[in-house]
């Protein structure tokens, strides 16, 4: 997955650019002053009083508010493309999540074409002749489609000309709160009722807040305009800031004037609608029916100017066709917005639309939800590349996060927890697909965030024994040869600890004798393929010694240092040799050592047993019965068979061995088999093992550092002992808790 080519953007045609005022202030602030301050706000103030109904306002935009600072802080860093909020988040959370709020964002601004047609249709009812008796409910749908053709007709023709069109729309609106002003302070006043009553709303206080909600909502409206405006990053916060602030105080003012007017007593507001405008204004409807259109129709137009430019983002990133992303000769998503408004026409015929207009509000609230939490973590992770120009603090856009989260579930719950679910399926879909993406994202920020804090405190607490995990650092070489031994170290290191697989290859780097960026890409393809869960690193050296103790060194930091270095068997005995000699000075930087031989593939064949050969002494012993028992909890070793063996030379200390060995083992609480061998006169120890563990999946055996040049001698002896063992560990342990069981 991915952006479109370059050259298909570049190519692209040119549409009109917008300022602040047009692109951004304009249809954000007409979407907040629309149909539902005229229908409710009368409603509100007769139910809750007041006092209360000030508190509604204060604490719905203050929803808003927050969502646009947070909206504003993400907007200044980065540069905003086509698709509004969908944009924002898919670069800021990552494809996946942009993904699941993108496509439900589309459909809700789709939908809301026919929501707001629908007003429109019904508002023009309102002429319908008395004689007739009430429109017919076809009527109104077909008033509705053609209100849908024709703004779709005209976004898709231009959007400059429906965003300048907006413009006497807006003086319309405000010549209706102008007169609704003037016709209060022209009558008579009374004190007005501080006290809720409830009279049509028995629900209570917060039905009567989730019912006014909406009204402080689609301040996102010019957000979605991002990629027709000539400066994203100046116009967007300047523009939607600006929308709020203005909804906020008119809201403010608009139930002062309703509560102290005699116009319109306490009962007459909670039980009226539209008509209260038109009861209190100058000149009655007169000057208010343009307002209530206007302010219907900008919304829609609204609608249809956002919802195609999201679909036109989602193709560009490959989550929706290819060829809704082309542009007109005048530079408009023009199929897109086709498409939008055959999706609206269709909606049509569903004919009540009041659950589906629920259902959409709910939806647009799980995208404020993802906006504050986006700019929260984006605050939290510290990325450098996070410079916002407008700062909030994490706290603010986490407490906008809460806020729009609580009010979705009052408005409904069924509805909350369905968007939830419907925006949580879209995500695993979408992250089942794998996309790839050419931006960062958050996400990495934050794991990056938290690996420091966590690396941090594991600094006090990295030399406590019983805190000790399994960080393998496994020489692999080249991995198509020895996948096997990877294996063996995966499953020891029963996904606790860290893996790490090196490929060291002898070279020269000045004389780029390998390209390490492609073998690395090769390692984590093989890996991927066999579901192995490692880091994997190629490194370059001139020598075998010395470049890997430098390699064993170097390898990890903090808390998470290999402690467990595992070398695959080589039939070259001098590269032996030097296996043995790097050991000795592992063990010096007390790292454990594991030597494997692989004499059968597949390497575990059966996994129905694990034998242990124990000398009588801890060190050694207690990591070989460790690593049997992690070995133990991977699932397809998980009914193996754990014996540990321990050879005597004389009758009279077997019973005294055995209980030593049955007291360890309960001890340690590792379901193991005791089993005590008196060597025989004519037999080796070789043998004694050859002859027990011939059968065993994997064998653990202690491994000793020989002398200085006595190397070779060694490796004949270990050879002698895995000779004809389906899989054998040598083990070395070199760890500070040598001696003490875990």
């Amino acid at each position: 997955m991915g952006n479109i080519d370059t050259k298909d953007i570049n190519s692209a045609p040119q549409a009109e650019k917008f300022g602040t005022f047009l692109g951004v202030y304009t249809p954000s602030v007409l979407t907040i002053l629309g149909l539902v301050m005229y229908l409710r706000f009368g409603w509100v103030v007769g139910n809750v009083g007041l006092g209360f109904t000030l508190l509604i306002v204060v604490l719905a935009s203050s929803i808003t508010f927050i969502t646009a600072l947070s909206a504003s802080a993400i907007s200044t860093n980065m540069r905003v493309g086509v698709g509004g909020e969908y944009f924002m988040i898919s670069r800021s959370l990552g494809l996946e999540l942009g993904g699941a709020i993108g496509i439900p964002l589309y459909l809700c601004r789709t939908l809301s074409i026919t929501f707001y047609s629908f007003g429109l249709a019904e508002a023009i009812a309102m002429f319908w002749p008395a004689s007739l008796g009430i429109m017919p409910s076809y009527m109104i749908q077909l008033i509705t489609a053609v209100i849908i053709v024709i703004i779709t007709i005209m976004s898709g023709k231009s959007a400059g000309f429906v965003l300048k069109l907006q413009v006497p729309i807006m003086i319309a609106v405000g010549i209706s709160i102008l007169a609704l002003a003037i016709g209060v302070f022209s009558g008579k006043f009374h004190a007005p009722e501080m006290t809720a009553t409830f009279r049509t709303a028995p629900q209570g206080f917060w039905y009567v807040f989730a019912v006014f909600f909406p009204a402080v909502t689609g301040f996102t409206a010019g957000i979605g305009m991002s990629g027709d405006l000539k400066d994203p990053r100046k116009s967007i916060p300047r523009g939607t800031l600006f929308a709020v602030l203005t909804g906020t105080i008119i809201y403010l003012f608009i139930p002062v004037l309703l509560a102290i007017t005699t116009k319109m007593d306490p009962e007459r507001l909670a039980s009226g609608g539209v008509e209260t405008w038109g009861n209190i204004a100058i000149l009655g409807s007169l000057l208010v029916i343009p307002g209530i259109f206007g302010a219907i129709l900008s919304s829609a137009f609204g609608s249809v100017l956002g919802g195609p430019r999201v679909l036109q983002s989602l193709a560009q990133d490959r989550l929706a066709p290819s060829f809704l992303a082309k542009l007109s000769k005048t530079g408009q998503p023009t199929i897109s917005t086709w498409i939008s408004g055959a999706i609206a026409l269709a909606a049509v015929l569903l004919g009540d639309l009041n659950t589906v207009a629920e259902f959409v509000t709910i939806l647009f609230l799980t995208l404020y939800v993802m906006l504050n939490f986006s700019a929260a973590l984006e605050n939290l992770t510290g990325d450098a590349s996070y410079r916002p120009k407008i700062k909030v603090p994490w706290y603010i856009s986490l407490l906008g996060s809460f806020g729009a989260f609580f009010v979705m579930f009052l408005i409904n719950h069924v509805a909350g927890i369905a968007g939830v679910i419907l925006e949580f399926t879209l995500f695993w879909i979408l992250q089942r697909r794998s996309m790839k993406k050419e931006w960062g994202d958050v996400r990495a920020g934050f794991w990056g965030t938290l690996a420091r804090f966590a690396l941090l405190k594991l600094r006090k607490h990295e030399k406590d024994p019983r805190n000790w995990r399994p960080n393998i650092l496994v020489f692999a070489g080249d991995l198509t040869k020895r996948l096997p031994l990877v294996q063996i170290a995966y499953l020891l290191n029963q996904r606790r600890g860290i893996l790490t697989v090196c490929n060291m290859v002898i070279g020269n780097l000045l004389n780029n004798d390998i390209n390490i960026k492609e073998e690395t890409a090769k390692m984590d393809e093989i890996l991927e393929q066999e579901g192995i869960l490692a880091f994997n690193e190629v490194d370059v050296v001139s020598h075998f010694e010395s470049g890997s103790i430098k390699i064993v060194q170097a390898n990890g930091f903090a808390g998470l240092q290999s402690n467990t270095i595992m070398f695959g068997w080589s039939e070259d005995k001098d590269r032996m040799s030097s296996i043995l000699k790097t050991v000795r000075a592992i063990s010096g930087f007390h790292k454990s050592s594991l030597l494997v031989r692989i004499n059968e593939t597949p390497v575990i064949s059966g996994r129905n047993r694990m034998d242990i050969w124990w000398r009588g002494k801890h060190s050694n012993g207690d990591l070989m019965l460790l690593l049997a028992h992690l070995l133990s909890l991977n699932s397809e070793w998980k009914n193996s068979i754990i014996n540990i063996y321990t050879v005597i030379l004389v009758e009279e200390d077997r019973e005294f061995m055995l209980e030593n060995l049955e007291e360890m083992i309960s001890e340690v609480r590792i379901k193991a088999e005791p089993i005590v061998i008196i060597k025989p006169k004519d037999k080796s120890v070789t043998e004694i093992i050859h002859e027990n563990s011939a059968n065993a999946n994997i064998v653990f055996m202690g491994l000793d550092i020989p002398q200085d040049g006595k190397e070779k001698n060694y490796v004949d002896r270990l050879e002698e002992l895995s000779e004809g063992l389906k899989t054998t560990v040598f083990v070395r342990n070199g760890e500070e808790f040598a001696g003490e069981m875990i």
